[in-house]
């Protein structure tokens, strides 16, 4: 019985293994027979650019190859459009949008259009295992006219070295250049460490003056390190000719300028009408960059009927936003902005004199400490006041704004 069973086996066990070398024939025969390189087409023959609707360009791989697709002019200059990408086998063809535009080697015309003239599309591929290779040749024509890249005139940065400390010296560059035609405009900042920082991302320009400006900082006002940055300044036109300019801007001294109010008084508490209060304010630079400071300096006496913009024909008027002051206010003062701390001082540990511009500004270095006494004839005619202090940065806002509060009685 089981010789019987072994003998009617051996014929299935057979017809299973021809059957099994006979599909991976079959399979080798399918893989074998799908080509490196398919179908290779154009949607025309002919492109007109600035038409609107890209060439498409489409090609079928079998297998995965590293393929070039480039065009050659009728002297046989090579364009490349693309150059050995890896491209794995797919059923469906890869598709490729061709403006007319090619890149080019000029480290400021990045691409260009090509001029009207009678072209071959070249399509090649190279198997990624063994020596196989394949390529199609199409006939092209590109029609239209002659249209030369854009240019980007008179390109200036300014100033080329910035110091984005709020100090309202040179803390911003300005970009400033002009466009012959209208173009889509791209500025980036590249930090020393590769950083990209975006200044203006896509916008479309007209042919006219431009001007941007930039605060040395990223989008998101977070600070950046000292250092030469590298710019470019990138246009593109509507027949894709693209070209950019160059060059390096420096940053030193940045920084958030930080200050903080670390005692403060003010006295007497009782006073007649006509008499003077004083109060003692001392101030420390705590952040890492100097503080710009400018105003009437320690011991200046003030009215109530005066302001600080009143002194000397407005000599200590509020400027630009990288001065630091400290002042003095009071609850009934009903006036907003400008007019709150009628009564400002210097942010200085030195006598005018002494000051970086003698009697006109000075600075509160990282880590100094500035006692300001100022003082205040009261004319008010209020039985009670509630006398404060703060901290004002020009243009910019209060810091520690309402600290000390202080009521004084005043008699009449």
């Amino acid at each position: 019985m089981k010789l019987l069973a072994w003998r009617y086996a051996r014929p299935l066990t057979l017809m299973i293994a021809i059957g099994v070398l006979w599909l991976s024939v079959l399979g080798l025969h399918g893989c074998a027979a799908a080509p490196l390189l398919g179908a290779v087409t154009a949607s025309a023959e002919r492109y007109d650019p600035g038409s609107g609707t890209p060439l498409a360009i489409s090609y079928e791989i079998g297998r995965p190859a590293l393929v070039d697709i480039y065009i050659l002019d009728a002297g046989g200059q090579r364009y490349d459009l693309r150059l050995a990408q890896p491209r794995a086998a797919a059923s469906d063809p890869y598709i490729l949008r061709f403006d007319g535009s090619v890149p080019t080697d000029d480290p400021e015309v990045l691409r260009r259009l090509l001029p009207p003239g009678q072209y071959t599309l070249v399509v090649a591929a190279r198997a990624i295992e063994g020596n196989e290779s394949a390529e199609r040749r199409l006939p092209l024509t590109i029609g239209g006219a002659v249209i030369e890249p854009p240019q980007i005139e008179n390109l200036i940065v300014w100033p080329p070295v910035i110091s984005p400390n709020a100090d309202a010296i040179d803390d911003v560059a300005e970009f400033t250049y002009r466009l012959p035609v209208s173009a889509t405009v791209n500025i980036d900042v590249i930090a020393p460490n590769g950083e990209v920082i975006p200044v203006v991302t896509r916008e479309e320009e007209g042919p006219y003056e431009q001007r941007h400006v930039w605060n040395g900082k990223r989008p998101n006002g977070s600070l950046l390190d000292a250092g030469v940055y590298t710019y470019t300044v990138r246009a593109e036109d509507t027949f894709g000719n693209v070209v950019q300019r160059q060059g390096q801007i420096t940053l030193v001294d940045t920084g958030q300028p930080e200050a903080r109010i670390v005692y403060s008084m003010i006295a007497p508490q009782r006073v007649m009408l006509g008499e003077v209060i004083t109060v003692t304010i001392r101030v420390r630079n705590t952040g890492t960059v100097p503080i710009r400071t400018y105003g009437p300096p320690s011991g200046y006496e003030y009215t109530t009927d005066e302001v600080f913009s009143s002194v000397e024909n407005g000599i200590y008027a509020a400027q630009a936003g990288g001065f630091w002051r400290v002042g003095m206010d009071w609850d009934a003062n009903s006036g907003g902005g400008p007019k709150r701390y009628p009564y400002r001082w210097a942010i200085s540990p030195r006598p005018p004199e002494e000051w970086a511009q003698p009697f006109v500004e000075d600075f509160l270095y990282p880590g100094e400490e500035a006692e300001i006494i100022g003082r205040l004839r009261i004319l008010q005619r209020e039985t009670r006041m509630g006398f404060y202090v703060g901290l004002i940065q020009d243009g910019v806002g209060f810091f520690q704004d309402r600290t000390g509060r202080t009521i004084i009685d005043v008699g009449f």
